[in-house]
């Protein structure tokens, strides 16, 4: 019904910037909650920012905050997620995912949709 596709991801140095974006394609005349995940090697998945459809309401892991800033734009039915001051504990498979309800969640089984992930390697 939604599908999700990820794009830029790719090899930084550490303090370095990214800006991935999530482009969504379907029922995108509903309205959705947006999040981004990540899952580095050798960890499970980890909740990384998430933002409601008015993009009000944005929580951050503690791990993030202060970095990244997760942003939307629902006219082109695309989230962003701009990564400042990398490290390498950053290095990961980054999923974009959707849910159904307006209101964010921080969990994997809250979300509906999810895209097939990009890598972010951060080099030291």
């Amino acid at each position: 019904q939604v599908q999700l596709v990820e794009s830029g991801g790719g090899l930084v140095q550490a303090g370095g910037s990214l800006r991935l974006s999530c482009a969504a394609s379907g029922r995108t005349f509903s309205s959705y909650a947006m999040g981004w995940f990540r899952q580095a090697p050798g960890k499970e998945r980890e909740f990384v920012a998430a933002i409601a459809w008015s993009g009000g309401t944005t929580p951050y892991a503690d791990s993030v905050k202060g970095r990244f800033t997760i942003s939307r734009d629902n006219a082109k039915n695309t989230v962003y997620l701009q990564m400042n001051s990398l490290k390498s504990e950053d290095t990961a498979v980054y999923y974009c995912a959707a849910r159904r309800p307006v209101l964010v969640a921080t969990t994997e089984r809250a979300y509906d949709y999810w895209g097939q992930g990009t890598q972010v390697t951060v080099s030291s």
